[in-house]
């Protein structure tokens, strides 16, 4: 079985996120949407909320597994299975961190491969950060994130506000 993990922080999860979603899964025998939990960081959401969120805007998508996890990737890949990390790129600073990762990651795990998906081009600009600092201003989000998900977003930041 082929197996891969696509990891992110997904706060929220962005319709460029669920693009290449979609694309892995049609490439892989299973894909593992890894949350992660960055201690590091101060997320809207929980690491469980994210999970839920995703879970839901991916219930048709069969062979997608949400977790979440912490710690080291290429630990969280090998438990879990997988082969191959997927990582999306939407610009050439991207390209830059990832080759790094990927690379550190090859001498930790040299079994583990890394792909990279191009972003979508109409999704290329976007960012979860984007995302939320529009919201925060009580911009539409509608273009950039699932129904369901721009809802969330919207009682999340209400709630913050009270």
């Amino acid at each position: 079985m082929n197996v891969a993990i696509y990891p992110g922080s997904f706060d929220p999860i962005t319709n460029g996120h669920l693009d290449i979603i979609k694309r892995a899964h049609r490439i892989f025998d299973k894909l593992i949407v890894g949350v992660l939990i960055n201690s590091s960081k101060t997320p809207l959401f929980s690491a469980q909320e994210r999970v839920k969120m995703i879970q839901n805007i991916c219930k048709e998508l069969k062979k997608v597994e949400v977790i979440s996890f912490n710690g080291l990737l290429i630990d969280v890949a090998a438990q879990q299975g997988a082969t191959v990390i997927v990582r999306g790129l939407r610009a050439i600073t991207d390209f830059d961190y990832e080759l790094q990762l990927s690379q550190t990651n090859k001498v930790i795990a040299p079994d583990i491969e890394t792909i990279f998906l191009n972003t979508n081009l109409k999704y290329s600009y976007l960012s979860s950060s984007i995302v939320k600092e529009i919201a925060s201003y009580n911009g539409d989000i509608s273009e950039f994130v699932d129904e369901d998900v721009a809802k969330e977003i919207k009682k999340k930041i209400a709630a913050k506000r009270s």
